[in-house]
């Protein structure tokens, strides 16, 4: 039986992975929309979605439909956002539609989240196992 706390965490944690679905949406990629929260001390830090950067034009896939190389992943928009600001990720936890990729898990260690919620698997788990191996808790809740 899950206790009292358990069940206030997780319902916290299928909210705010409601929020990063609500978020991908904002996506302009085709291929893939992944939404991307970041919660500290009870309260969302930053938010980010996968796109192209600033000032670029928003399709995200070339004629061909892969996807444009400069394309920035949710985590890593939403690490950024959090960069640019004055707060930090230090102990944080992080909400995703989509388990990261290798290079968003090195971004997603170093920021200092040590936290890792998400609903669906990345076709490569390499960023996931390596999370795991660094010590952050990582989290798959598949039915919010």
């Amino acid at each position: 039986m899950i206790e009292k706390s358990e069940q206030k965490q997780l319902r916290y944690d299928k909210a705010y992975l409601r929020m990063a679905d609500t978020w991908a949406e904002l996506s302009h990629c085709e291929r893939k929309k992944v939404g991307a929260i970041i919660v500290k001390d009870d309260a969302i830090i930053s938010d980010g979605y996968n796109g192209t950067p600033a000032g670029f034009d928003n399709c995200c896939e070339t004629g061909d439909g892969d996807t444009h190389w400069y394309v920035l992943h949710a985590e890593a928009n939403a690490i950024l956002k959090v960069a640019k600001s004055t707060n930090n990720c230090a102990g944080s936890t992080l909400y995703l539609t989509l388990s990261p990729c290798k290079d968003c898990s090195k971004l997603i260690l170093q920021a200092g989240i040590k936290r890792l919620v998400y609903r669906t698997h990345y076709r490569d788990t390499v960023g996931v196992d390596f999370l795991q191996e660094a010590g952050i808790e990582v989290v798959q809740i598949q039915e919010i």
